[in-house]
Protein backbone atom coordinates (compact mmCIF):
# COMPACT_ATOMS: atom_id res chain seq x y z
CA UNK A 1 0.00 0.00 0.00
CA UNK A 2 1.30 3.36 -0.73
CA UNK A 3 1.18 6.28 1.24
CA UNK A 4 -1.55 8.11 -1.07
CA UNK A 5 -3.68 5.41 -0.63
CA UNK A 6 -3.86 5.23 3.22
CA UNK A 7 -4.63 8.67 3.11
CA UNK A 8 -7.61 7.51 1.03
CA UNK A 9 -8.50 4.52 3.65
CA UNK A 10 -8.05 7.32 6.28
CA UNK A 11 -10.57 9.83 4.72
CA UNK A 12 -12.67 6.56 3.86
CA UNK A 13 -12.74 5.57 7.60
CA UNK A 14 -13.13 9.20 9.18
CA UNK A 15 -16.58 9.90 6.61
CA UNK A 16 -17.45 6.51 8.21
CA UNK A 17 -17.14 7.45 11.41
CA UNK A 18 -19.41 11.12 10.34
CA UNK A 19 -21.60 9.62 8.43
CA UNK A 20 -23.05 7.20 11.37
CA UNK A 21 -22.67 9.92 13.66
CA UNK A 22 -25.29 11.78 11.81
CA UNK A 23 -27.23 8.80 11.16
CA UNK A 24 -27.21 9.04 15.05
CA UNK A 25 -28.09 12.31 15.64
CA UNK A 26 -30.55 12.34 13.40
CA UNK A 27 -32.33 9.75 14.93
CA UNK A 28 -32.41 11.95 18.07
CA UNK A 29 -34.16 14.93 16.11
CA UNK A 30 -36.50 12.96 14.99
CA UNK A 31 -38.04 12.22 18.56
CA UNK A 32 -38.03 15.49 19.41
CA UNK A 33 -39.85 18.41 18.72
CA UNK A 34 -38.10 22.48 18.00
CA UNK A 35 -38.73 23.20 21.52
CA UNK A 36 -37.41 20.74 22.92
CA UNK A 37 -34.09 20.86 20.81
CA UNK A 38 -33.41 24.39 21.73
CA UNK A 39 -34.11 23.26 25.89
CA UNK A 40 -30.81 24.45 27.56
CA UNK A 41 -30.79 22.50 30.86
CA UNK A 42 -29.59 25.31 32.20
CA UNK A 43 -28.66 29.04 31.85
CA UNK A 44 -24.78 28.47 31.01
CA UNK A 45 -25.08 25.14 29.05
CA UNK A 46 -25.63 24.47 25.55
CA UNK A 47 -29.13 23.18 24.24
CA UNK A 48 -28.83 20.70 21.41
CA UNK A 49 -29.73 22.88 18.72
CA UNK A 50 -26.06 25.08 19.86
CA UNK A 51 -24.40 21.94 19.64
CA UNK A 52 -25.85 21.33 16.19
CA UNK A 53 -24.91 24.77 14.72
CA UNK A 54 -21.21 24.47 16.77
CA UNK A 55 -20.84 20.70 14.61
CA UNK A 56 -21.62 22.38 11.90
CA UNK A 57 -19.16 25.21 12.64
CA UNK A 58 -16.29 23.17 13.44
CA UNK A 59 -16.56 20.75 10.70
CA UNK A 60 -16.63 23.27 8.28
CA UNK A 61 -13.58 25.34 9.61
CA UNK A 62 -11.42 22.09 10.45
CA UNK A 63 -12.11 19.94 7.46
CA UNK A 64 -13.73 21.92 4.43
CA UNK A 65 -11.80 24.71 5.24
CA UNK A 66 -8.62 23.93 7.04
CA UNK A 67 -7.65 20.69 4.88
CA UNK A 68 -9.48 21.55 2.03
CA UNK A 69 -8.35 24.87 1.68
CA UNK A 70 -11.49 27.23 1.50
CA UNK A 71 -11.24 30.31 3.00
CA UNK A 72 -13.07 30.12 6.64
CA UNK A 73 -15.86 32.22 7.98
CA UNK A 74 -16.81 30.97 11.06
CA UNK A 75 -18.25 32.95 14.04
CA UNK A 76 -17.55 30.07 16.98
CA UNK A 77 -19.09 32.49 19.65
CA UNK A 78 -22.35 32.75 17.61
CA UNK A 79 -22.44 29.03 17.82
CA UNK A 80 -23.11 29.66 21.19
CA UNK A 81 -25.29 32.53 21.78
CA UNK A 82 -27.82 31.82 19.24
CA UNK A 83 -30.93 30.75 21.02
CA UNK A 84 -33.08 29.50 17.99
CA UNK A 85 -35.54 29.09 17.53
CA UNK A 86 -34.08 27.73 14.13
CA UNK A 87 -36.27 24.81 13.02
CA UNK A 88 -34.81 21.42 13.48
CA UNK A 89 -35.14 20.65 9.99
CA UNK A 90 -33.04 23.41 9.01
CA UNK A 91 -30.24 22.43 11.58
CA UNK A 92 -30.05 18.41 10.28
CA UNK A 93 -30.12 19.85 6.67
CA UNK A 94 -27.25 22.64 7.38
CA UNK A 95 -25.48 20.10 9.00
CA UNK A 96 -25.80 17.27 6.45
CA UNK A 97 -24.20 19.78 4.29
CA UNK A 98 -21.42 20.37 6.21
CA UNK A 99 -20.86 16.26 6.49
CA UNK A 100 -21.31 16.11 3.08
CA UNK A 101 -18.37 18.94 2.44
CA UNK A 102 -16.47 17.47 4.86
CA UNK A 103 -16.35 14.13 3.58
CA UNK A 104 -15.63 15.21 -0.02
CA UNK A 105 -12.83 16.62 1.25
CA UNK A 106 -11.38 13.72 2.74
CA UNK A 107 -11.74 11.51 -0.36
CA UNK A 108 -9.46 14.12 -1.86
CA UNK A 109 -6.47 13.50 1.21
CA UNK A 110 -3.15 12.54 -0.04
CA UNK A 111 -0.01 11.55 2.15
CA UNK A 112 1.08 15.54 1.44
CA UNK A 113 -2.07 16.99 2.96
CA UNK A 114 -2.59 14.29 5.55
CA UNK A 115 1.71 15.26 6.78
CA UNK A 116 1.57 18.94 6.33
CA UNK A 117 1.07 21.37 8.30
CA UNK A 118 -2.05 23.39 8.45
CA UNK A 119 -2.92 26.84 10.63
CA UNK A 120 -6.85 26.03 11.68
CA UNK A 121 -8.19 27.85 14.48
CA UNK A 122 -5.27 29.56 15.41
CA UNK A 123 -3.25 26.28 15.98
CA UNK A 124 -0.67 24.61 13.61
CA UNK A 125 -1.45 21.00 13.08
CA UNK A 126 -1.01 18.32 10.79
CA UNK A 127 -3.50 17.01 8.29
CA UNK A 128 -4.09 13.77 10.13
CA UNK A 129 -4.12 15.50 13.68
CA UNK A 130 -6.77 17.59 12.47
CA UNK A 131 -8.90 14.79 11.03
CA UNK A 132 -8.46 12.85 14.42
CA UNK A 133 -9.49 15.93 16.05
CA UNK A 134 -12.46 17.29 14.46
CA UNK A 135 -13.60 13.29 13.67
CA UNK A 136 -13.29 12.73 17.81
CA UNK A 137 -15.01 16.25 18.06
CA UNK A 138 -17.54 14.81 16.01
CA UNK A 139 -18.36 12.01 18.32
CA UNK A 140 -17.88 13.50 21.26
CA UNK A 141 -20.83 15.74 20.56
CA UNK A 142 -23.19 13.07 18.95
CA UNK A 143 -22.94 11.15 22.39
CA UNK A 144 -23.43 14.40 24.24
CA UNK A 145 -26.58 14.40 21.59
CA UNK A 146 -27.83 11.41 22.46
CA UNK A 147 -27.33 11.60 26.14
CA UNK A 148 -29.43 14.61 26.25
CA UNK A 149 -32.09 13.16 24.51
CA UNK A 150 -32.52 10.69 26.56
CA UNK A 151 -32.54 12.93 29.73
CA UNK A 152 -35.17 14.89 27.53
CA UNK A 153 -37.67 11.79 26.79
CA UNK A 154 -36.79 9.11 29.98
CA UNK A 155 -38.33 6.15 28.68
CA UNK A 156 -40.06 7.31 25.58
CA UNK A 157 -36.37 7.78 23.93
CA UNK A 158 -36.05 4.86 21.03
CA UNK A 159 -32.43 3.08 21.09
CA UNK A 160 -31.67 3.03 17.70
CA UNK A 161 -29.43 -0.46 18.33
CA UNK A 162 -30.07 -3.17 19.96
CA UNK A 163 -27.90 -6.68 20.37
CA UNK A 164 -29.54 -9.63 19.07
CA UNK A 165 -26.81 -11.94 20.42
CA UNK A 166 -24.58 -13.66 22.65
CA UNK A 167 -21.71 -12.18 20.97
CA UNK A 168 -23.54 -8.75 20.37
CA UNK A 169 -24.07 -8.56 24.14
CA UNK A 170 -27.85 -9.90 24.11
Amino acid sequence: MTTDELAIQVGKAAGRELSDSLTKIKRCIDQLDDAQVWLRPEALLNSIGNLLVHLEGHLTQWIVCGIGGIEDHRDRPAEFAEQGPIPKGVLVERLEVAVVAAKAALRRLSERDLMRPHRIQGFEVTGLAAVFHSVSHFRGHTQEIVHMTRMILGEGYRIQWQSSTPEQGA
